[in-house]
């Protein structure tokens, strides 16, 4: 039997496994079963927790699909909240496939994480051609124009005017899979409530729409501010799940996202 904890950041939810206290070998096929709503645990993401010797630990996350991907903002949350409850410390670091990320705890049951700098030329996204990442044109989308951002994973964000009336499920999987993105890629649908205020929805490559996407939130601000629609550097973000405020910092171009973290339920996965 392999123990696992279940934890959500604002309903974005994941089956985290410690493999530093166990031995895990999982497959695609064994994380579909894992992440199925109805024949599994259920979650949008697995992340298994790891041995580090550059930081306190390392988190390697994985799609509902089975595939991996090398950032995510809310589950690393989740995990930096289990490693400062083991060290009693207020803060940590842990290692990535995109870098280490520093957490810290933000008061009232909330934690920070650095999540980096954002990069934008076409070649990091990645995209198969050179294109305008401020200014990308989908004709096939009611002439619709995105900026593209990376996060450690690739993000498209749409600027709509009202994003609960947009058909996300709908365009989501079309712009997730489109030509120009040979790794496929995370959408965005923004709306501007306030100049320090968005609302977001998210289809999550390999997932589908989640209630909040961590690094979806901080590429959507990025994207917001490099197209000048918001005011500031500091912008709270409006998820189905709840809130996360994120702040691009001017002094060194980090993006830092700060939100809370949720215990499920502790349990036993048989006949992995």
């Amino acid at each position: 039997m392999m123990h696992f904890k279940k934890m959500h950041g604002l309903g974005n939810d994941f089956v985290i496994i410690d493999a530093r206290t166990q031995s895990v070998t999982l497959g695609p096929e064994q994380t579909q079963a894992i992440c199925d709503r109805h024949f599994g645990v259920g979650c949008d993401t697995l992340a298994l927790i790891e041995p580090s010797e550059k930081a306190d630990a390392f988190a390697r996350f994985y799609n509902a699909d089975g595939s991996e991907s090398a950032a995510c903002g809310n589950a690393s949350r989740c995990i930096a909240d289990i490693i400062m409850q083991e060290t009693g410390k207020e803060s940590c670091v842990i290692e990535t496939g995109r870098g280490p990320l520093k957490c810290m705890r933000a008061g009232e049951g909330l934690i920070s994480v650095d999540m980096g700098i954002p990069k934008f030329e076409w070649q990091d996204i990645p995209l198969s051609e050179e294109k305008d990442t401020l200014h990308l044109n989908f004709k096939e989308f009611q002439d619709s124009s995105a900026t593209l951002v990376n996060m450690g994973n690739p993000h498209c964000v749409f600027f709509e005017d009202d994003v609960d009336a947009w058909p996300v499920t709908q365009i989501g999987p079309q712009i997730e899979n489109y030509r120009f993105f040979p790794e496929r890629t995370n959408v965005e649908f923004i709306q501007l409530i306030s100049p320090t205020r968005i609302k977001q929805r998210t289809w999550e490559r390999g997932c589908g729409e989640t209630l909040a996407c961590g690094s979806g939130a901080c590429a959507a601000v990025v994207a917001a501010i490099r197209r000048e629609v918001v005011r500031g550097r500091i912008i709270d973000v409006e998820l189905k799940g709840g809130e996360l405020r994120i702040e691009w910092r001017e002094s060194d171009g980090h993006v830092i996202m700060t939100g809370p973290v949720e215990y499920v339920f502790d349990g036993y996965l048989r006949n992995i």
